[in-house]
């Protein structure tokens, strides 16, 4: 199992086991070591206390898993509450472990089980929105779609379709003619409707 899936929060929990079940001369309320302070006060450090300090730092480190991208899947969340399902049994059924160090540590597991959940909730209520916004800033962002006719390429195809502008088969495109024939307007050239033609006059010997 890598560490990714590994429940940090089973290490101080497995060294009371093992401190509680095996080692039954050593206690955890006798002073480990003494430090005195600026203050000239000296602070007696106990097995209990190296063992919660332990457990809060692992608990920060699984916090922090926990908020990484993809950081815990739904196995995590089941062996976090294995181990705190087990911690509560220790706790609840067997003498060596109903002490204050126990009960703090197996609500450290507590917690760890929970924040792991409440992570996992709000990662997947996070991933529509941030869908949601960055498609929205897609269709702000994108360019309206614009036609530019090609003013060269519009001319041909007008000339082309006008038919004052059909050049004839096997007339080259120079000679074509430029437009319509023009129109003769003047009305005293032709002969008017009901009037007789002119007749010749007699020739003269």
């Amino acid at each position: 199992m890598s560490m990714l899936g590994f429940p940090l929060l089973l290490i101080p929990l497995a060294i009371y086991n093992i401190i509680a079940l095996l080692m039954r001369d050593v206690s955890f309320v006798e002073p480990l070591l003494s430090l005195t302070l600026i203050s000239g006060t000296e602070w007696s450090v106990t097995l209990s206390d190296v063992l919660l300090a332990l457990g809060v730092v692992l608990l920060l480190l699984e916090v922090v898993k926990g908020s990484r991208p993809g950081g815990k899947y739904l196995t995590d969340h089941l062996l976090s509450l294995i181990v705190f399902g087990g911690a509560t049994a220790e706790f609840l059924l067997l003498p060596r472990f109903g002490t204050s160090t126990y009960f703090l540590l197996t609500l450290l597991a507590l917690v760890d089980f929970l924040s792991g959940i409440a992570l996992r909730a709000r990662r997947g209520t996070a991933k529509p929105a941030a869908a949601t916004r960055s498609a929205s800033r897609q269709v702000e962002s994108a360019p309206a779609a614009r036609i530019d006719p090609d003013p060269v390429n519009v001319g041909a195809a007008a000339e082309s379709m006008s038919p004052n502008r059909a050049v004839p088969k096997g007339m080259p495109a120079h000679v074509a003619p430029a437009g319509p024939s023009p129109e003769v307007a003047y009305s005293g050239l032709q002969p008017a409707e009901g009037t007789p033609p002119p007749q010749n006059p007699p020739h003269q010997s």
